[in-house]
């Protein structure tokens, strides 16, 4: 059997041997054949494994936690060497390897781990943020302190001189932590499925999005409900231009500006100008600074 580029800890000889789906790469896909006369099985430990013969009359076979399968190809056993059956591997983890050690929904949620949302607790701290932004999105124009103290009590913390003009969008509000002396114009979303932090001074323009949630590639976990969120960070001075995107697991540093409509994929560095989906760094903000700055 060509082994290929099998990760470490999974090779189909004449033997049986494991698979942890903790060890790859989440979707990770690998490609391999099996010559005439050879076979092999394959355990699974932990997590979900599809496996597809390149034959369609052969099918699929997916196999979950505990599962054991006999790789035998349908070729002659006088078959010339090139004539080898190939198939393909897919390695998923599986709800069946994230569950089960004790901790609750929340606990795995604010951990970053996989979780289910439809859980009472969840549900109990979502509800909350949902009435305070109802008060806060509601407020009269000119109860300044009444919107201060909403926020204070729906934010994990916010600063001295910081606005956020309604409507304001959370999942949970307990997770976002901004600085002193922010302005968030109209149609600030902030899910904070993992946390969100703003430093001091960030501008940000009207209908930002700022995404911590996440959902599986794999097509099983995603129908079973399970996702998972990873946080974001920006950082002093930044200015976040109208319909900008941040996406799960961004920092951006300080001083940096992020033009209108861009979609950050990944972490951008302090003082740049970035543009574009995906945003990308086109010159230095000291570029910009006026002789003698």
């Amino acid at each position: 059997m060509d082994h290929g580029q099998l990760p470490a800890g999974v090779v189909l000889t004449r033997s049986t041997r494991e698979f942890d789906a903790g060890t790859v790469p989440d979707g990770l896909r690998r490609a391999h054949r099996i010559g005439a006369g050879s076979w092999g099985l394959l355990r699974v430990t932990a997590g979900t494994l599809r496996f597809v013969w390149e034959d369609p009359g052969r099918g699929a076979v997916v196999l979950s936690t505990g599962d054991t399968l006999v790789i035998e190809p349908e070729v002659p056993h006088h078959a010339e060497p090139d004539d080898a059956a190939r198939f393909l591997i897919e390695f998923h983890r599986h709800p069946e390897a994230v569950a089960g050690d004790g901790r609750s929904e929340k606990e795995r949620m604010v951990a970053g781990d996989l979780y289910r949302a439809d859980d009472p607790e969840l549900h109990a701290d979502a509800l909350r943020a949902r009435r305070l932004e109802a008060d806060y999105n509601g407020s009269a124009p000119e109860d300044e302190d009444g919107r201060r103290s909403i926020l204070q009590d729906l934010l994990g913390g916010v600063g001295e001189g910081t606005v956020i003009r309604p409507p304001f969008v959370c999942d949970y509000g307990a997770h976002i932590r901004i600085g002193a002396r922010c302005f968030a114009n109209f149609g600030l979303v902030a899910l904070d499925v993992a946390d969100i932090t703003i430093g001091d001074d960030v501008q940000i323009g009207p209908n930002v999005q700022l995404l911590t949630p996440t959902h599986p590639i794999d097509p099983v976990l995603r129908r079973a409900g399970w996702e998972a969120a990873e946080p974001i960070t920006i950082g002093d001075n930044v200015w976040l231009g109208g319909g900008v995107i941040v996406l799960p697991g961004v920092t951006i540093g300080d001083d940096t500006v992020v033009g209108a409509g861009s979609v950050v994929t990944r972490d951008l560095p302090d003082g740049v100008v970035a543009v574009g989906n995906p945003a990308r760094v086109i010159r230095r903000v000291s570029e910009d600074a006026a002789p003698g700055d």
